[in-house]
């Protein structure tokens, strides 16, 4: 484990809150999607972050990995400013870019070591190529990205976003495209890792099965900002109710803000 990997499980120790978004505004140019939101994630905890589409997830999480500049606010990952100390704080980051945004004329194997060395490591982490496996993704590995399916770039942007034990680990619909072999495999190895403390969960989804059965919190995000949000115990509760559940309780938000 190099110095900074060890630094990155100190922060993870620590019990801090592993991301700390204050006040954010984000758009591209003249259009508005992100108004103030607040929103913090501490080890150990898997945040869901819900909304229709063009609610302002993904310009959210392109925030939080430092893919667009926000107009006004601050992000913090363990303690470090993105704006201010932008390489301490992506190097706690294990962020899932979108499958279509992978080098298409890199073998997947290839993908995996610059990924590594890009974050300081000798080599792949042993639990990445064990989740390789469970995913099936091992005959892959040295075929070049471009001729994989949506599924198996998935299972691809997944594995470089959990390299080098990332405090703080960010996902887009990493659900899409897999199958329910796999997607069961990521949801009990997610699962874990935020169980044993090491590391938080920021999850964009519309798969709410996820959300009620592996979730500590929700967030709805509406026209940019947060409308509702639904703590451990809300969740369990709506868990709990029969019928819709989560589904009811997100259309009733929704209609409220109209």
């Amino acid at each position: 484990m190099t110095q900074d990997m060890t630094g990155a499980a100190q922060d993870v120790a620590s019990g801090g809150p592993v991301l700390q978004v204050r006040g954010l505004h984000a758009g591209y140019d003249k259009l508005v999607v992100l108004s103030g939101v607040d929103l913090d994630i501490t080890a150990g905890e898997w945040l869901a972050l819900l909304g229709p589409n063009g609610s302002g997830k993904t310009t959210l999480l392109h925030c939080v990995a430092g893919l667009l500049l926000p107009s006004a606010g601050s992000i913090c990952i363990c303690g470090h400013a993105l704006r201010h100390d932008a390489m301490a704080a992506k190097r706690r980051l294990g962020f899932g870019c979108a499958p279509e945004r992978l080098p298409q004329l890199l073998t997947g194997r290839q993908c995996l070591e610059v990924y590594a060395a890009a974050k300081g490591l000798a080599a792949i982490d042993g639990e990445v190529l064990e989740l390789a496996e469970q995913f099936a993704f091992m005959d892959m590995l040295d075929r070049f990205v471009g001729s994989y399916s949506l599924g198996t770039k998935q299972k691809l942007a997944v594995l470089l976003a959990l390299l080098g034990q990332p405090a703080l680990v960010v996902l887009d619909e990493a659900f899409n495209g897999l199958d329910p072999a796999s997607a069961l495999v990521l949801k009990r190895h997610l699962r874990e890792r935020v169980s044993t403390g090491r590391c938080g969960v920021l999850l964009a989804t519309h798969a709410l099965d996820v959300v009620e059965r592996y979730s500590d919190r929700a967030v709805l995000l509406l026209g940019g900002r947060i409308a509702r949000q639904w703590s451990a115990p809300e969740l369990a509760a709506l868990r709990a109710m029969p019928g819709e559940g989560l589904e009811a309780a997100l259309a009733a938000a929704a209609a409220a803000q109209l």
